[in-house]
Order: structure tokens, then C-alpha cells, then sequence
């Protein structure tokens, strides 16, 4: 009962964040189209979609503590079939084959992945997350993606290499720390409300930090992504890159798969590979249609013989300036 209300939770959440996201989208539509512009933050729909995606966030942290990592991460691809058609009605969007062929195998994916996922502990106390964080298996996992992260990180800050592979890598690898340390703080609260303090542990504020740090960091490169790249190439990599780094991790530090049966694990696998291909499908062939014409035909425009050339090469003496036979042309006139 404990891991269904995680995942409703994880589920009426990432919804909540679509429907949100095409509210903001509608509201900056409706602002463009006014006559006398107005600062986005004036709109009370603008206003409606940021408190639904509050709500939404609020409860994506909660559902950390009632069900696994490897069960709630994937569940962030509701959000992205359910803004594919909600945009149907709110920006008056047409609804594509693409659409609803990446719709069912997402929702058959996620079917898969809510009755094969693991069961493991949710009530997760401060001394269970002190003795998972000096685990071997974590601090082998945390010096390789450690490593990992500078190597990228040098080729971004130092080559200053841009790729979307590159960038998406640096935020899947501090999404994996985010979502452990999500987890721990979500399950420490819910017990701390129910009457089990846990807040005054030391680990619980380390967890914080954590949080915070990992969050800040991963925001910074999404969004360099998002402002080199369409959103239609970095929506299903970024999905796929954190849901297999946040499962991973899952799987690392809190041993989420440890008694699950070899079925169990290849058809939650099978399930996310579905997800995967949803999200691709939908995502994909959404570009901002540009125009055929980049420019005007001047070939119908009187006087077009004045402006044959109107910036010369660089290098020429009279860079910047008309030419002489421009200007006995235009006395003539």
C-alpha cells in the first residue's frame, strides 16, 4: 500500500507538472497576442501554472518516500505524454499518429515498470542511510562517477566542448546524487512526522546539502542545453540519461533489485526501454517550423540598381562608404 501511494503520488505529480508547464505556455501566448504588453509574472494564469508545478515538485519529493528510486524516476515520462496532449487543448495543437503510438508504449512501459518493481525498504532511518553512505559498493560507485564528472567537466570548462551528450552526462551523473539524497530526506521526514525523530541526526543535514548542491549544478547544465539545443532532442535524452542514472543509483545505494527474481528485473528493464522509446517517439519531429524565404525579393523594388551593393567586401578602401559610380548614379537621379 505504502510503494501504490508512491507511485500515485510520483504519477499525479508529473502530470500536474505538464499541465502546468502548457499553462505557462498559454499564458506567454495570450501575453504576445495583447495589444498593451505586460510582464509575464501580471498574469494570474501564469501565476496558476507556476503553483501547480510547486505542487507538482512537492510531490515528486514525497513520493521518494513511500516507493523505490527505480520505480518513481521513470514515472517523470507521465509529464511528457501527458503535455504531448494536453497541448491539444491548450495551445490547439494537432494530435499526431507519433502521439499516440508513443503514448501506448509509454503507458504500456509504465505498466510494466509499476508490476515488476522492486520491494524494498521505504522507512529509511538516519543510522540505515550512515551505514549505506561508507557501503563499498557506494564509494566505489561515487570515486568512478566522480571521475567520470571531471573528465567531463575538463572538456567542457577547458576545450570547452558543448555537446548535448556531454552536457546531459554532467546533469544525469548529479541527478543520481539528487534522487539518493532526495530519498533519504523525504523518508527521514515522513518518519520524523510520525513520530520518529530523525531530524536531529547529523546525516539528515549532510542530506540537505546534498540536495541543494546537486540541484543548483544539474539546473545550471540543463538549461545550457536547453539554450544550445531544441527541446526536442534534449527532453528524451535527458530523460533517458536520468532515469538510467537515477536507477542505478537506487539500485547501488539502496540495493532496491537485491531479492528481486531475474524475471522481475528483465521485464521492469524491458518496461523502461518502452518508456524510452515513447518518449523518443513523441518528442521527435516537434522543430519550430521556419520560413522557406530567409530573406525578401528586392527584384520588383524601384531604384534597385542604387542598393546592388550595399555593404562592399572588407577589404577594399572604401569599406563602409558607397561606391563613386553609386553616387554619379544617384546625382543623375
Amino acid at each position: 500500500q505504502t510503494q501504490l501511494l508512491g507511485v500515485l503520488l510520483a504519477a499525479a505529480s508529473n502530470f500536474l507538472i505538464s499541465v502546468s508547464l502548457n499553462i505557462q505556455k498559454c499564458a506567454h501566448c495570450r501575453l504576445v497576442c495583447q495589444a498593451e504588453q505586460k510582464p509575464y509574472y501580471r498574469s494570474k494564469l501564469w501565476w496558476c501554472g507556476i503553483t501547480l508545478l510547486g505542487l507538482g515538485e512537492v510531490g515528486n519529493f514525497t513520493a521518494y518516500g513511500f516507493a523505490p528510486i527505480a520505480l518513481v524516476a521513470p514515472l517523470g515520462c507521465v509529464s511528457v505524454i501527458g503535455s504531448a496532449f494536453i497541448s491539444v487543448f491548450f495551445l490547439k495543437k494537432t494530435m499526431r499518429t507519433a502521439d499516440i503510438l508513443g503514448g501506448t508504449l509509454t503507458i504500456t512501459g509504465i505498466f510494466l515498470l509499476v508490476t515488476f518493481a522492486p520491494n524494498g525498504p521505504q522507512e529509511l532511518t538516519a543510522q540505515q542511510v550512515q551505514n549505506y553512505l561508507v557501503s563499498w559498493p557506494f564509494l566505489v560507485y561515487s570515486i568512478l562517477e566522480i571521475i567520470i564528472f571531471c573528465i567531463l567537466l575538463y572538456f567542457y570548462k577547458r576545450k570547452a566542448v558543448k555537446h548535448i551528450v556531454v552536457l546531459l552526462m554532467m546533469v544525469a551523473l548529479l541527478a543520481s546524487l539528487n534522487v539518493i539524497a532526495v530519498k533519504a530526506v523525504s523518508s527521514m521526514i515522513a518518519l520524523s512526522v510520525k513520530g520518529k525523530m530523525q531530524l536531529t541526526y547529523s546525516v539528515f543535514y549532510i542530506m540537505i546539502v546534498l540536495m541543494a548542491t546537486s540541484c543548483a549544478f544539474q539546473i545550471k547544465f540543463l538549461n545550457q542545453a536547453m539554450h544550445l539545443y531544441e527541446a526536442t532532442a534534449v527532453v528524451p535524452i535527458n530523460f533517458v540519461f536520468f532515469t538510467t542514472s537515477a536507477t542505478i543509483s537506487g539500485v547501488i545505494f539502496y540495493q532496491e533489485f537485491q531479492s528481486a527474481a531475474l524475471l522481475s528485473v528483465f521485464m521492469f528493464l524491458f518496461g523502461c526501454l518502452l518508456s524510452f522509446l515513447g518518449v523518443i517517439i513523441i518528442a521527435r519531429n516537434k522543430k519550430v517550423e521556419h520560413l522557406q524565404i530567409p530573406f525578401i525579393d528586392c527584384g520588383h523594388i524601384p531604384g534597385q540598381k542604387l542598393t546592388g551593393k550595399i555593404q562592399p567586401d572588407s577589404h577594399i578602401s572604401c569599406y563602409g562608404t558607397l561606391n563613386k559610380e553609386d553616387d554619379s548614379v544617384k546625382r543623375q537621379s
